[in-house]
């Protein structure tokens, strides 16, 4: 699981709904926030009035979400399946097979930087919900047979969607886009309720559709480094009819026997990926493609993550870069304006 660092307006995690009933146009300002994922979550919306049953059906359309994907959930369908042997018959988990299926997809777009079969070496390293293995260092050897029970080629999915596995102990880890999906999946709820301008969040991944009375959506970059604030924001970018999501290794680390464990963890390698890609915010139609491609691009590094951005049209990224004179560097994909 991946912390981020996209986050304005900076939100405080309460379970309430705020208004603003000075907004232009006839519109009010509401705000909803809750918990979900081992986060929090905000919906800002602009109505001319509050919906009062809207906080009850994202709570129970998060909670079905996470009773699907989430691998700290005993029973939730991705637990099942790693608990197999052979397999498991998913075809009545609609969230767990969109989820599969986009990150297959991503998977194969970015030849595996992005791994939904990383689990192991996720748990190996102490950032899943297994007993971390690493004490004193890394046993390369048990790296390298972690890696072998892992990859994309290992799974096959029947037109009756019974998901097989071809190894025993291979584990999905659907957390690269769980959060932006879940993001996705309020942001059509809203959009079903008829509320076309409004903005999700799910601890930093983000989808805002419509331009509000004021202006448009805006989100901020966090400041890369290991201990900044979370309200140190290094730039501020429009946010129109997009989601964004941003990866980063400055949050989520540890460190053991001299060594610093990031939580970027390289399928390829099998080893913790640090390079000079300090953060890495991905725009794109929907936040859970944002979400797993931001993983990606942390594992490639500045160069291939940009040029694996610049290979969709649907793509954009800001990237921070750790400059040779060890400043902060900033670099785009043609479509981001500064």
């Amino acid at each position: 699981m991946r912390f981020l660092a996209v986050v304005l307006p900076l939100i405080l995690l309460a379970c309430q709904t705020d208004k603003t009933p000075t907004e232009p146009a006839g519109l009010q300002r509401f705000q909803l926030r809750g918990e979900t994922m081992g986060t929090y979550y905000s919906v800002i919306y602009y109505q001319t009035d509050s919906l009062s049953n809207l906080k009850p059906s994202i709570d129970s359309l998060l909670i079905a979400v996470n009773a699907e994907v989430s691998n700290w959930e005993e029973n939730s369908t991705v637990s099942r399946f790693n608990r197999s042997e052979e397999g498991l018959d998913v075809s009545d988990a609609a969230h767990f097979l969109a989820n599969y299926e986009l990150a297959i997809g991503a998977a194969r777009a970015t030849s595996e930087a992005f791994d939904p079969t990383i689990m192991p070496l996720v748990n190996y390293y102490g950032f899943g919900y297994g007993p971390k293995e690493v004490e004193g260092g890394i046993d390369t050897a048990r790296v390298l047979e972690l890696l072998d029970q892992m990859g994309i080629d290992k799974l096959s999915m029947d037109d009756d969607q019974y998901l097989t596995k071809t190894h025993p102990q291979l584990m999905l880890d659907l957390g690269g886009s769980a959060k932006g999906y879940g993001v996705d999946a309020v942001s059509d709820l809203l959009l079903a309720r008829g509320l076309e301008i409004h903005y999700v969040e799910i601890g930093g991944e983000v989808r805002a559709r419509g331009t509000k009375p004021t202006g448009p959506w805006t989100v901020g970059v966090n400041l890369p480094e290991e201990g900044a604030e979370f309200a140190a924001i290094v730039e501020t970018l429009p946010l129109v009819d997009q989601a964004v999501a941003t990866s980063g290794n400055y949050r989520n680390y540890y460190e053991e026997g001299g060594q610093t464990f990031s939580h970027t963890i390289n399928p390829q390698t099998g080893f913790p990926e640090r390079n000079r890609l300090l953060s890495a915010s991905v725009f794109a139609p929907n936040c859970g493609l944002a979400d797993a491609y931001a993983t990606a691009c942390m594992v490639l590094g500045p160069e291939e993550a940009l040029q694996l951005i610049e290979q969709n049209e649907e793509l954009e990224a800001y990237f921070l870069v750790r400059a040779e004179d060890g400043g902060l560097e900033a670099r785009t994909s043609a479509g981001v304006s500064l």
